[in-house]
């Protein structure tokens, strides 16, 4: 006997992520501060940038600053610093790093997008990720890593052959995300100015439930979503999204609703959506997990949105203005000691409550970030990523 398909629209769901990822008008009250809670409701801060990552966090959790999020990374250790989905840095929870790590080593190896002459035989894998889980018994910067991991995996580990950021670096380097993803490289607290790492000595949960855990995280926070979304936000093949949506959905893990006349699919018994409408103004930064993980895409960035705020359709590489949750403009912030100006570019005319409501938001990121702010009303500048 068939059951018929739920229909959900682009309201319902807009105004239920809003009010999962803490940014709806009305944020919920909390009892004190759960920044690994916010990142778990947010699955996963960006935090290639930790300003950005920082702020991400901070804007979502009422009455937190950008120390509070340091806090809880280097001093209470409940947020980890690691290479996550995309094989890009993330900040992750640490009561759910087990399962992360598990569902991120079902993805195909990161090493076979290197030409063959590059590439690490897995042979050579396997001697690298013992090197680099003994090499890391305490904090190395990355240069005393590379020389650890050439001493004890061999000279040729460290020949200087992986084209990056018009440089050129050592062979092993290819591995890291994946050092990350078997649960023996993480990021450590920084010395100076030098990125370090160390071994979080996390064994990776089981393959098959890390990765159902994952992916209904991720429909809780972004759903309905469809196999190739979820497989771009996380770093694999549509392909490889298809086979594991129906593996998934043969288990009864996840069910199919109807987005707006197209088929995509929500966590199994997910489907309460209330009638609200999205609202709230939110000034969000630089990879901001709301920007990257919402779907579609010309429903979140409509417009001259997709003209300003994407770069060549990539989300992330210009902080967002988000109105009623859709991408409503783009803002960069200039500091100078201990001030800043916000600048704001509305793709349209902001009336006089969206201007109160811009003031507000200004005012929070000065909070967050311990800095006087002004904000400006005009066109943004600089460049994205600037």
């Amino acid at each position: 006997m068939s059951t018929k398909t739920m229909t959900v629209d682009w309201q319902r769901v807009s105004a239920r992520r809003l009010a999962r990822a803490g940014l709806a008008a009305e944020p919920q009250p909390s009892a004190g501060l759960d920044l690994a809670g916010t990142v778990a409701s947010m699955a996963g801060a960006h935090a290639q940038i930790m300003s950005a990552a920082e702020l991400s966090v901070a804007i979502r959790a009422p009455g937190a600053a950008a120390v509070d999020v340091r806090d809880a990374l280097w001093n209470e250790r409940t947020l980890v610093k690691t290479f996550g989905p995309r094989g890009t840095v993330h900040l992750l929870p640490a009561a759910e790093l087990s399962a992360w790590l598990g569902a991120l080593s079902a993805l195909p190896p990161i090493t076979d997008r290197f030409a063959p002459d590059v590439r690490l035989t897995p042979e050579q894998l396997d001697s690298v990720l013992t090197a680099v889980a003994s090499a890391l018994g305490s904090e190395l910067t990355t240069e005393e890593l590379d020389a650890a991991v050439g001493d004890l995996a061999g000279p040729w580990a460290i020949d200087e052959v992986m084209p990056a950021f018009q440089t050129m670096w050592p062979r092993w380097r290819q591995a890291m995300a994946m050092a990350a993803h078997r649960g023996v490289l993480c990021f450590g607290a920084g010395r100076g100015r030098k990125v370090t790492y160390m071994n979080p000595e996390v064994k990776p949960a089981d393959t098959d439930e890390a990765l159902t855990a994952v992916v209904r995280d991720y429909l809780w926070s972004y759903g309905p979503a469809t196999p190739p979304q979820f497989a771009k936000w996380f770093g694999g093949t549509p392909a490889w999204g298809a086979k594991g949506f129906g593996s998934l959905a043969g288990a009864g893990s996840i069910e199919e609703v109807d987005f707006e006349g197209a088929a995509a699919w929500v966590a199994a018994g997910d489907t309460a959506f209330d009638d609200a409408e999205p609202g709230g103004v939110r000034l969000l930064p630089y990879f901001d997990a709301y920007g990257i993980a919402g779907q579609p895409r010309d429903r979140l960035f409509p417009g001259r949105a997709a003209e300003r705020a994407l770069n060549r359709g990539q989300a992330g590489n210009r902080p967002i203005l988000l109105v009623d949750g859709v991408v409503a403009g783009i803002w960069h912030l200039r500091r100078a000691g201990r001030r800043a100006t916000v600048t704001v570019e509305a793709f349209s005319a902001p009336d006089r409550v969206l201007r109160a409501a811009l003031e507000e938001q200004a005012a929070r990121v000065g909070e967050i970030l311990g800095v006087a702010t002004e904000l400006v009303l005009g066109e943004v500048e600089a460049g994205p990523h600037a």
